[in-house]
């Protein structure tokens, strides 16, 4: 247990700039709180003690702003930035090394008592306010940009932004290690560029065609 305590500090150091002292980071960040409070009520729901599991989630809510129901699957290294906000659904799955930003979902979209959460890939980004609705996959290294709402699956190692989101970034050789959400491309900006030099060009031939 302490090691993985010592993992998630360490986290911390690296996702966080303004981080400063181990101190600092046990007694001042919710997101950390949120997490060690989550695998204690994931630890009774999976041993059948799930009024008990509620319970701490409801006062880990109430402590920290950020709501993890105590089925949800949370792999190592999760860290939570800014967290206030954040709603994590129960049958969400999330890998290693995912980085999560204040007033983000991952919602269902059915009342049927089965999977209708996300799946979360390793080394995912997933900005403020997003939202991830039902039970798609996000690939790994995939980003999803501020103020996001996806309902459709996300590819690997692509960037995705937008209402309802849309790839805006495909793949690199080298992925993007951090999520700069000043700096997302707008796909329905380029969408209108692109019919915007087509008109263009249509234009300049037909004044060509006039001159003839």
């Amino acid at each position: 247990m302490f090691k993985r305590i010592a993992e998630d500090i360490r986290t911390a150091f690296r996702e966080d700039p303004a981080a400063r002292t181990v101190m600092e980071v046990i007694l001042c960040y919710p997101g950390l709180h949120a997490i060690w409070l989550h695998r204690i009520a994931h630890f009774f729901w999976r041993h059948g003690w799930k009024n008990l599991a509620r319970l701490i989630s409801h006062i880990s809510r109430f402590l920290t702003g950020i709501e993890i129901h105590p089925g949800a699957k949370i792999g190592r290294r999760f860290f939570i930035d800014h967290g206030m906000g954040i709603v994590i659904g129960e049958t969400t799955e999330i890998g290693d090394d995912v980085l999560m930003y204040q007033g983000a979902v991952l919602g269902g979209t059915t009342r049927e008592k089965k999977k209708r959460h996300p799946t979360i890939g390793n080394r995912v980004v997933i900005g403020a306010d997003a939202v991830v609705l039902g039970a798609i996959e996000v690939g790994e290294d995939a980003r999803i940009g501020s103020g996001s709402v996806v309902v459709k699956p996300v590819p690997a190692g692509v960037t995705v932004v937008g209402v309802p989101a849309r790839i805006a970034e495909k793949p690199k050789i080298k992925p993007l290690i951090d999520l700069e959400h000043g700096h997302l491309p707008d796909p329905v900006a380029e969408a209108v560029n692109i019919l915007l030099k087509k008109q263009d060009a249509l234009e300049e031939r037909i004044r060509s065609l006039e001159n003839k």
